[in-house]
């Protein structure tokens, strides 16, 4: 599938007041992005239930692509709950600050890949974040998603399967100090 011509996006971002707004296209635009994934973690349905979980979160914070009028991509997450940062399990020590914003997903659709578009997504949600931390996380088959987060500032500190039935995944968390 060849990329589009245009690579000029309209960027919207949308908050917590906005959910029921947006749940459509966040889905649509998931569907699309895994038609070709067989397994029931991705399906609508289960998709759905993260939909509403975070964006029912006071914090949420999302940005949609638009190419024209057709969405096309989107980043969303929410800060992390004040002493429910998960992620700091992993490390000893842990950073002194707990401040931290869960990026939750990042998803372009297969027309609209390698163009620079996740790039554009990712600093303008994460890049515009009051917090110093950011954790996502990376199924760890998708080495070439993990580069990418790490290219970005991402270090991979451990590995999690949050749902007995998800996928392995890579916990990676920007912002810690070298």
């Amino acid at each position: 599938m060849e990329p589009p011509v245009t690579t000029t996006y309209t960027l919207r971002r949308y908050g917590h007041r906005q959910a029921a707004e947006i749940r459509q296209v966040l889905l649509d635009v998931h569907t699309d992005a895994y038609a070709d994934e067989t397994d029931d973690f991705h399906d609508q349905e289960r998709f759905a239930w993260f939909v509403d979980h975070w964006s029912g979160l006071p914090g949420f914070d999302c940005v949609i692509a638009y190419d024209g009028d057709e969405p096309v991509g989107y980043a969303y997450g929410a800060p992390a709950v004040h002493g429910r940062e998960w992620w700091r399990e992993y490390l000893s020590p842990a950073p002194e600050t707990a401040s931290t914003f869960s990026l939750s997903e990042l998803m372009v659709r297969p027309k609209w890949r390698a163009t620079g578009l996740s790039a554009r997504l990712h600093t303008e949600l994460v890049g515009r974040r009051r917090e110093p931390l950011a954790v996502l996380l990376v199924d760890t088959t998708h080495s070439r998603v993990q580069a990418l987060y790490a290219s970005w500032g991402y270090a991979k500190v451990g590995e999690r399967r949050p749902f007995a039935d998800s996928p392995l995944y890579a916990v990676m968390v920007r912002g810690l100090q070298p």
